[in-house]
């Protein structure tokens, strides 16, 4: 039981970090401006609901895609440890994740659809990380993960409805910082992958 919970905070870390609803409270806010509470309300609910439906269809079926392209767990995790890593080490630099965010699209009408839920949720980053927790994993470990998404998905709900208030409160550059310690933690978790990777590969 206690490993269970040890796993299960080591899941919520990993997709806090990678997801950081905090971070992306401004993101949210600049791709929404003009619209009202509602509409935004409605945008955050769409976004989150999509995003839980696409990571969790690659939780369950990324064993079977593995078997379709002939993808190894070495290899999965030396380059997704590779790509978390990187975009840790570019949040670390305050740089805006090219491979986890493009909030460039100006189509308002698929808004909630891109960028919001793909890829600022749901990116590679979020995708690689849930996959990297179920593989070898048993049903248990992977009801664990897709509830943790599922509350993860829900905290990004509540702070994206919330975002003119957490950001008035916050500030910017306390945001900043979140962002820069979970670029941090990312980073670790990227070179935590690699490792694990490498020492399957070699055995």
């Amino acid at each position: 039981m206690e490993n269970l919970i040890s796993y299960g905070l080591t899941v919520f870390m990993g997709f806090f970090a990678i997801m950081n609803p905090i971070a992306n409270t401004p993101i949210f806010l600049g791709l929404v401006e003009g619209e009202n509470k509602e509409k935004k309300k409605k945008i955050a609910k769409t976004a989150s609901i999509t995003a839980f439906i696409i990571v969790v269809a690659f939780i369950i079926a990324g064993k079977y895609i593995f078997q379709l392209f002939g993808i190894t767990i070495p290899a999965f995790k030396i380059t997704g440890g590779i790509l978390i890593f990187y975009v840790g080490f570019e949040m670390l630099m305050s740089k805006k994740s090219k491979v986890h965010n493009n909030a460039d699209s100006e189509d308002r009408s698929n808004l909630a659809i891109s960028p919001l839920a793909i890829p600022i949720l749901a990116g590679p980053g979020t995708i690689v990380t849930a996959m990297n927790f179920v593989t070898n994993a048993t049903y248990i470990h992977i009801a664990i993960v897709i509830s943790v998404f599922a509350i993860m998905i829900f905290l990004t709900y509540l702070t994206f409805s919330l975002s003119d208030l957490i950001v008035k409160k916050i500030g910017d550059n306390l945001i900043s910082v979140i962002g820069k310690l979970m670029g941090l933690i990312l980073a670790i978790i990227g070179t935590g992958m690699v490792t694990e990777g490498i020492k399957l590969t070699f055995k």
